[in-house]
Parts: C-alpha cells; sequence; structure tokens
C-alpha cells in the first residue's frame, strides 16, 4: 500500500459551487495538478461547459476560480494501491478541514461529487461533522470523469455535468 495526501483546492473566496473528488490518483499526484491523466474528462468537459482557453493547467484553474467553482477532494489522507477508488483502505481515510473551507468560502451554495466514492466519504466522514449551515448544502453525484468509469461516452458525462453551471 501506499501513503497518498492529497493537495490544496483550486479556490476562490467568492466560489459558489464547489466539486468534490476522492483523492488525485498517481499522474495528478506526480504533476500535482487536479485530473491530470491525459484519458481524464474533467478538464476536456469543464473547459467545454466554462469556456475554458486552450492552455495549461494553470490558466484553466485560474479562470475555473474566476468562474466561481471550487475544486478540492474529500480526502486529505488514506492509504491505495494504485489510483483506483475501490483501492482505499476506508480504516486510513482522513478527510479535509471542511468546516474551515466553509469558513473562509461561504458563499458555497452546491456541491458536486466526481463520482461515487467522493460521494460516500463525504456523507459518511464531513456531514455528521457539519453544522447545520454547511449540512443542508444542496448535493448531486455526477459520472466519474475517470477513464476507469467508461460506462458513459464523453458527451453523455458532458451532458450530466452541464448542472455544474446552472
Amino acid at each position: 500500500m501506499a501513503d497518498v495526501r492529497g493537495f490544496a483546492p483550486i479556490a476562490q473566496e467568492s466560489a459558489t459551487v464547489l466539486i468534490l473528488g476522492s483523492m488525485p490518483g498517481r499522474e495528478s499526484l506526480t504533476r500535482q495538478q487536479y485530473y491530470a491523466h491525459p484519458r481524464n474528462a474533467f478538464w476536456p468537459i469543464i473547459s467545454a461547459l466554462f469556456d475554458l482557453a486552450e492552455s495549461g493547467y494553470e490558466e484553466k484553474a485560474r479562470e475555473l476560480a474566476e468562474n466561481g467553482v471550487a475544486v478540492w477532494d474529500v480526502l486529505q489522507a488514506c492509504f491505495r494501491c494504485g489510483s483506483l477508488d475501490s483501492n482505499i483502505d476506508d480504516s486510513t481515510i482522513v478527510t479535509n478541514d471542511f468546516h474551515s473551507f466553509f469558513v473562509n468560502h461561504c458563499k458555497v451554495a452546491r456541491i458536486f461529487f466526481n463520482g461515487t466514492k467522493a460521494e460516500s466519504v463525504y456523507r459518511k466522514y464531513v456531514l455528521p461533522q457539519l453544522g447545520p449551515d454547511w449540512a443542508e448544502l444542496p448535493l448531486k453525484r455526477l459520472p466519474s470523469t475517470s477513464p476507469a468509469h467508461a460506462g458513459m461516452s464523453l458527451e453523455q458525462k458532458t451532458e450530466a455535468w452541464k448542472a455544474v453551471r446552472e
């Protein structure tokens, strides 16, 4: 097993939407970039939805934040072999500090999950610790953008992800 640790959110204080993944995969951890695997559909979908520049990671991340969207992961640390969520050892889960995040990003009004694991961990470990103001935020799971989730086409995923813009 490998001890893996996530990184800081992409976020401005004015964020109104929070997109949560579970834990960055190997490629993302190596590059220190969210959704860095070349076959992950996150950046193509988000770029299409928000008309982001055809530029590098830093520029896209900045533009996304300027559009009021924050990106983070539910997990701060865990043990996991490889990159698959199914390989996360649940007994080693350490969640991020959502209380502090919400205090500093108090305009967040909606939370979206990039896949099932992010949602299930958030509901099980984070929600019970949040105060009533934050526990009432609308939550919506979206299809995973991971290349491991091949049951949907890019077009189908993009259609589902339009909810982030609504």
